[in-house]
């Protein structure tokens, strides 16, 4: 088609996709550059001035008084702030955290006990005294530099280096692949009876599965917890265990799979199924052999939902598995190096490129199967 007739409607659709594109993509790359900023100025600008040299207000403080020396009948004391810094040039200085850019370089700064301060623009100052300094804490100097951008794997590097971050991730894996499975295996034999077996109540199965979709997680979390307990007690199961977190993902997972794979399995071709029963195929073979290899495109699309769902779960993990050290899942790990108040970002933005490995290499793993089902399910014999 020619671009100059498309009608308003396709630029719009277009247009559209393209904004949807930028929205989910900008803050992706947005996070990816984060990442890899350096935590200083990570948390004082944004990502978008990551390539700019940037203003950055640091605190140094001074050598002690037993570093000073006598000159010219002076006591001075001489540093370096910017040592240390990524910083490249001072451009005011202060000695109080209330007027920290009140002097520019190469001016002398009155300090309270008759000293006086010099800082120059190479970051080089001098503390001079007419009489001999006492103290082993050096004076604070509070200043204001031009920082170039620095880009760096620290961030990673403390992620991956944490402690317990390795058992976590292998907690995930052994969370998430069998939370995946499970629900599958049983809804896909859920749905084709609903699908395809007739039998009494069979509608009101159906708008039963429905009406659990709408069904919070986090109001039948407890009663749920509580009833696994109970069962768990009368066996003798302990209450913290895989087995106890692989039923809970899979009963909330269900709802879901059943009503996709039931709607999917419902629109293939009836003749299909009729001429395997007249060759003498039974329901099983009939579901093993016909139904699941073309219902694969359904299976992948709620094998990717799933294991994302189940991989970036932490309160259902909590709840079920525990937040001790030998059971945190990856998740409740990096909450853990985040700390309580959550401020430190260049945590916070690596370990959110580390945990979404996993999940991309499910994604574009059954996204080839996907398009291979689809093929597979539209060609049809000679």
């Amino acid at each position: 088609m020619n671009p100059a007739t498309r009608s308003p409607l396709t630029w719009a659709v277009h247009l559209s996709v393209l904004l949807l594109v930028a929205l989910w993509t900008l803050p992706t790359a947005g996070l990816l550059i984060s990442s890899l900023r350096d935590k200083d100025q990570l948390a004082v600008s944004g990502w978008w001035t990551a390539l700019s040299t940037s203003t950055q207000n640091i605190v140094a403080r001074a050598p002690g008084a037993d570093t000073q020396v006598e000159r010219d009948g002076k006591f001075v004391i001489s540093g370096d702030v910017l040592e240390g810094t990524a910083a490249g040039e001072v451009s005011a200085f202060g000695f109080s955290s209330q007027k920290p850019t009140a002097f520019k370089p190469g001016e002398t700064a009155e300090l309270n006990d008759g000293e006086k301060l010099t800082v120059q623009a190479d970051g080089s100052f001098e503390i001079v005294s007419d009489t001999k300094m006492e103290g082993s804490r050096g004076q604070r100097i509070f200043f204001t530099a031009a920082v170039p951008p620095r880009f760096t794997f620290d961030n990673y590097v403390e992620v991956l280096s944490a402690e317990g971050i390795g058992a976590s991730f292998i907690n995930s894996l052994t969370v998430a692949i069998p939370s995946t499975i499970i629900p599958i295996l049983i809804a896909a034999f859920a749905a084709y009876a609903l699908a395809w077996m007739p039998f009494p109540g069979r509608a009101i199965l159906i708008a039963v599965v429905v009406g659990l979709l709408v069904v919070p997680l986090q109001m039948s979390l407890i009663p749920l917890l509580k009833l696994y307990n109970g069962v768990g007690a009368f066996f003798g199961v302990p209450a913290k265990t895989y087995v106890g977190i692989w039923l809970a993902h899979t009963g909330f997972g269900l709802p879901l799979a059943i009503y996709l794979l039931r709607n999917y399995m419902a629109g293939l071709p009836r003749e299909i199924m009729e001429s395997a029963r007249v060759d003498g195929a039974s329901d099983f073979d009939i579901f093993v052999k016909i139904i699941l290899p073309l219902s694969f495109p359904a299976l992948a699309s709620f094998a990717i939902f799933q294991f994302l769902w189940t991989w970036n779960d932490l309160l259902v993990a909590i709840v079920f598995l525990g937040a001790g050290q030998d059971e945190l899942v990856l998740t409740g790990r990096l909450v853990n190096l985040l700390g309580s108040r959550g401020g430190n970002w260049e945590i916070l933005t690596a370990s959110a490129f580390i945990t979404i490995i996993v999940p991309l290499i499910v994604f574009f793993s059954l996204q080839r199967y996907l398009v291979r089902g689809l093929l597979a399910g539209s060609v049809k014999g000679g």
